[in-house]
């Protein structure tokens, strides 16, 4: 059994760093996807880095426990929607399943008067980050996340208004899914309560692994 982590766009592999510190599995079994190393030499749009990405799961011999936030996430839930058989276990956090192209829209607005320098850390180049940000306002994945049978678990933290809704309709719409808001944590929840974050999880794991 694998555990793979997908992390969100403005974050790298170490932003799960201290969420791993408390999972019981081996570290020989945590994955942590880079999606900048991914998407390197491609055309910076949502396409190619999916693509990308569901090449690289595909490649995993085992099943997968996938976790993924916020882009992250987006990518975990389409990636189960359409590789059922090889998920064990799905969790979501801070994700949307119908992209709210206003906010969108807005957030690129502010990208634009952002310096060049506010990129460095993420991998990107302002341009990129923003082309890859316009590529996932067409997504919409309504009308298949009710075909989703393995344990899911939608993660929001409590500070996380933008994407509130958005976990009630998963854990209505999705079988087998549980919801729980993270006391103390914004968007971010692996940056802000990395802690927290790791005994939920290991929690839901162990849950799972027996399943």
């Amino acid at each position: 059994m694998k555990y793979v982590f997908i992390h969100g766009l403005g974050q790298t592999p170490v932003s799960w760093e201290k969420t791993i510190f408390y999972l019981s599995a081996s570290k020989q079994d945590i994955i942590c996807i880079d999606l900048v190393e991914l998407l390197k030499g491609k055309i910076p749009v949502y396409e190619n880095l999916y693509r990308a990405c569901s090449e690289y799961l595909l490649g995993i011999d085992e099943q997968i426990q996938l976790c993924g936030l916020s882009l992250g996430g987006i990518i975990a839930l389409q990636f189960t929607i359409e590789y059922p058989l090889k998920i064990k276990s799905l969790v979501l956090i801070g994700t949307q399943f119908v992209m709210p192209k206003r906010w969108i829209k807005f957030q690129n607005i502010l990208f634009q008067f952002m310096p060049e320098r506010a990129f460095s850390n993420m991998g990107f180049s302002k341009k990129d980050f923003i082309e890859l940000s316009k590529s996932i306002m067409k997504l919409n994945f309504e009308q298949d996340i009710h075909r989703l049978e393995c344990n899911t678990l939608i993660l929001c933290g409590k500070k996380d208004i933008a994407n509130r809704a958005a976990a009630f309709q998963l854990k209505e719409n999705i079988p087998n899914a549980k919801l729980q808001f993270v006391k103390h944590a914004g968007h971010e929840i692996n940056m802000d309560t990395p802690e927290k974050l790791g005994i939920i999880l290991d929690r839901f794991y162990e849950v799972s692994f027996n399943d």
